[in-house]
């Protein structure tokens, strides 16, 4: 039986300054550039059955430079919709709603987390009926992927507020006697 691996795209602009992009469609930063190869090279010699993107930029160019081949772009991985709050960091977003939490709140015109938690688990359904084929690479970003493993292993959505994972690190969900299991988390 495979793994998922989990593949959060390498740096950007913002992403280094701890704005919510989700729409936006920014490139990767010369750090995020070098990541992404960093990754290829972590993933040297495994195979995929299947390489599943987002369709923002920032993601499909760290598969492109991780060496990875693209079997599906889909708009089920791409990043929260942060609606509103696009572009804003948690900070700025805290000064005039103290309590915020993207994990319970959601976005105003954007996502909530059950529906973010719903295209998350049309992904991992997906990736897990071609797993007796081999692994499958899931190659997104922050919150997507964070919800992915909350999805995994049983949580809701907001789960995924209690699983940190930075840029262009590698992440492995499974299976311990045939329980779904996190096997490696921001690696």
């Amino acid at each position: 039986m495979g793994e998922i691996v989990l593949i959060r795209h390498g740096q950007t602009e913002w992403s280094a300054a701890g704005r919510h992009t989700s729409y936006t469609d920014l490139e990767l930063t010369p750090e995020g550039e070098r990541q992404a190869r960093e990754a290829g090279e972590r993933l040297a010699g495994r195979k995929f059955a299947a390489v599943f993107s987002s369709p923002r930029k920032r993601a499909l160019r760290t598969a492109e430079l991780a060496g990875l081949a693209v079997t599906e772009v889909t708009e089920d991985l791409a990043e929260w919709n942060y609606g509103d709050y696009e572009g804003l960091t948690s900070a700025t977003i805290r000064e005039t709603r103290p309590e915020w939490s993207l994990w319970t709140d959601g976005a105003p015109n954007g996502e909530t987390p059950e529906e973010i938690g719903k295209r998350l688990d049309r992904v991992l359904a997906k990736a897990r009926e071609l797993l007796d084929q081999g692994d499958v690479a899931l190659v997104a970003h922050g919150h997507s992927l964070r919800v992915a493993g909350a999805r995994w292993i049983g949580l809701p959505a907001s789960g995924g507020g209690l699983l940190k994972l930075g840029t262009a690190t590698l992440s492995t969900l499974g299976f311990e006697h045939d329980n779904p299991v996190i096997d490696t988390w921001n690696a």
